[in-house]
């Protein structure tokens, strides 16, 4: 997929040195201005004018967020700043420019108990203050400005930056025995299929114009399913193939590994309706991180 047309505005990307801002700015081209802190922080709201007074864009993507999940549980304020206030200033910003917003949320809206993947009019349902938060921001940006888009996403990783793939195959060099969850369902998303499928939507708006019928939520996930553990099996396998050592992945059930926030036993998401509008279908999940630890496993890379 090529990068965005270099004859229109720019294209604010929030996130810093982030998974998916780091992605956009590579695949999105020139066009893509990254923000992040200190010059722009959701904890400082009179920086979001700011940057968007500077920049003048045409379209916005919010891939900034307090991803914390745990550490939520106990700054309920802070997630809440960075989840739903911060949004919801950016998302007024569009709306008084007649920009699109571009807002990216989480699986973690869902309590997991459904049984099968997720549609997006499915009622949300978050165990967490992490996912609470993420389901007040989606409400504020709609509400802020008719032209958003809220993309769903889950278990993000990509050859920079922290996720579990990363910690997985550095923790596969130090210790010959892995224990990894093996009991919850997801669907994992390589930052950069998400950056393409945003791209892509980009490219969609410009081409045709903005339609009423875009605004609203879209599941956007890797295509597949999986647990933790396989993730990690299928991770450190390939990273294998580098030379890497090739641990003993062990299948755990969350009961065994507690944490402060209750993630979501089966998070799958639905992205039936991504294909149909816009028509994106985020590749197979193997397939990318194949070529994301290829990546990472690269001489530049480590």
């Amino acid at each position: 997929m090529t990068s965005l047309a270099s004859n229109a505005g720019p294209i604010l990307v929030t996130g810093g040195a982030g998974q998916l801002a780091t992605s956009m700015v590579r695949l999105g081209g020139p066009r893509i201005h990254l923000v992040g802190r200190p010059a722009f922080d959701f904890d400082q709201p009179q920086t979001l004018a700011a940057s968007f007074a500077a920049i003048q864009p045409v379209a916005v993507v919010n891939a900034a967020a307090w991803t914390a999940v745990d550490a939520a549980e106990a700054n309920v304020e802070g997630a809440t700043r960075a989840n739903r206030d911060g949004p919801e200033i950016l998302a007024t910003l569009c709306a008084q420019a007649g920009i699109p917003l571009i807002h990216v949320s989480t699986d973690y809206v869902f309590d997991g108990d459904k049984g099968a993947p997720y549609i997006e009019t499915d009622p949300t349902s978050p165990t967490g203050v992490y996912g609470r938060t993420k389901v007040d921001g989606e409400q504020a940006v709609l509400a802020a400005n008719p032209r958003t888009i809220v993309l769903r996403t889950s278990w993000v990783y990509s050859a920079t930056g922290k996720n579990f793939v990363r910690t997985m195959i550095n923790a596969g060099e130090k210790n010959p025995v892995l224990r990894v969850v093996g009991d919850q369902f997801g669907g994992p998303t390589a930052a950069d299929d998400l950056a393409r499928a945003i791209v892509a939507i980009l490219e969609r708006i410009e081409s045709g114009g903005w339609q009423d019928d875009y605004a609203g939520i879209y599941h956007a996930a890797g295509t597949g399913e999986t647990t933790w553990h396989g993730l990690a099996v299928a991770a450190l396998e390939v990273a294998a193939r580098h030379g890497r050592t090739m641990p003993e992945v062990v299948a755990i059930k969350t009961a065994d590994w507690p944490t402060p926030a209750r993630r979501p036993m089966d998070s799958r998401l639905d992205c039936g309706k991504l294909e149909r509008v816009f028509g994106i279908r985020l590749p197979p999940w193997r397939e990318s991180l194949t070529n994301t630890v290829d990546e990472l496993m690269a001489p530049s890379s480590l």
